[in-house]
């Protein structure tokens, strides 16, 4: 299989030298683009979207149109897993995602079942292998998931929640049953993961949005700790070409030397914690990722590049050596950013002085 003709952000990945700094952006397909919400208004609904490969496909390519972004993002929900283990997903308007079973009760804890990717969430590789195929190999496609203990949160909670009042209940009255959850899930997350690797997907990427509502203790043994099994399980190499995995706890600083020492190739950051300290703190064990405030977007282009710049300077502040940065947000874009502005960020990122480091090949 051939690299792809941008491999920027995977040579970023591995700490290896690069043209121009790589910059990708969570939920980079999504509402602040009109031609996504023309697309999602033919599609009917969101779970719509997401089930049909060629739709789904459209919306991934379409800020790569817009924006001249260093990797795609497969377009799905991290929800799909738990739908597929029969919890009904479904989206009620101004409420977010729900589900029509939440696990509350002992006995549908224990029914629990790793569902087949092939059979339940086969919508899903379908529209991997159509993104690969479309994207010809101009940049790579990452795949992703949901982490364990974040599909626990909308599992138990039943959507989402300001307290997550059923499911922290749940870890310190009856942790044997979160266990339960988590350990089935993470089997999930393993399967899904290796089936989008093996139907295109040459990064996958774990997103932890709610392990940072945990104490210390409890993120170690219910997030951390499932995340480890999941990159430990997963297909590190596909076609002859390493797959390299990205973990990203929303509120992680804390643990930032414990994730990466997890085994996996990059850690993203949210806007809390300063690139540059992140830096010194893990060394050159993993690359990093992030770690825009999106809120910048909302301002004038102006303080845009200001800010990424701040950002870039702190990382590279030794030297300037930008080895080992993929440029993202701290988490995702939102719905009411300008799209202009995002053209803004781009240019600020692949126009930043990066020095003998991230020259040529």
């Amino acid at each position: 299989m051939p690299r792809p003709r941008n491999d920027n952000f995977l040579r970023a990945l591995k700490k290896q030298p690069v043209t121009r700094l790589p910059i990708w952006l969570m939920r980079q397909a999504g509402r602040y683009l009109p031609e996504y919400c023309e697309t999602r208004k033919r599609a009917g609904d969101f779970l719509a979207l997401c089930k049909s490969a060629d739709l789904a496909c459209e919306v991934t390519l379409q800020p790569l149109a817009r924006y001249d972004l260093d990797a795609a993002i497969l377009f799905s929900d991290i929800l799909t897993v738990p739908d597929a283990m029969g919890l009904g997903l479904y989206f009620e308007a101004g409420e977010g995602p729900r589900f029509e079973r939440p696990l509350r009760e002992e006995q549908a804890i224990n029914a629990l079942y790793v569902p087949d990717p092939y059979d339940r969430l086969a919508y899903v590789l379908d529209a991997t292998l159509t993104i690969r195929k479309a994207l010809d190999n101009a940049v790579p496609l990452i795949g992703f998931s949901g982490s364990p203990y974040t599909l626990a949160c909308y599992m138990v909670e039943g959507g989402g929640s300001k307290d997550f009042r059923h499911v922290k209940t749940m870890l310190y009255a009856r942790p044997d049953l979160l266990h339960r959850i988590l350990d089935v899930t993470s089997k999930a997350v393993i399967a899904y993961l290796n089936a989008q690797i093996e139907n295109g997907a040459q990064v996958v990427m774990l997103f932890d949005t709610w392990g940072g509502s945990l104490a210390n203790a409890a993120y170690q043994e219910f997030s951390l700790a499932y995340m480890r099994q999941i990159v430990a399980g997963l297909h590190r190499e596909q076609a002859g070409e390493p797959i390299p995995v990205i973990l990203f706890t929303k509120g992680g600083a804390l643990w930032l030397e414990r994730i990466a020492e997890s085994g996996c190739d990059a850690v993203g950051l949210d806007w809390t914690v300063d690139l540059g300290e992140a830096r010194r703190r893990v060394g050159g064990q993993v690359a990093l990722q992030g770690n825009l405030d999106p809120c910048v977007l909302f301002a004038p282009p102006e303080t845009i590049v200001r800010e990424a710049n701040q950002v870039l300077a702190s990382y590279g502040a030794a030297g300037n050596d930008m080895t080992g940065l993929i440029f993202n947000l701290g988490h995702g874009i939102s719905q009411f950013t300008p799209p202009e502005h995002v053209r803004a960020l781009v240019h600020a990122v692949h126009n930043y002085p990066t020095g003998t480091p991230c020259q040529g090949q």
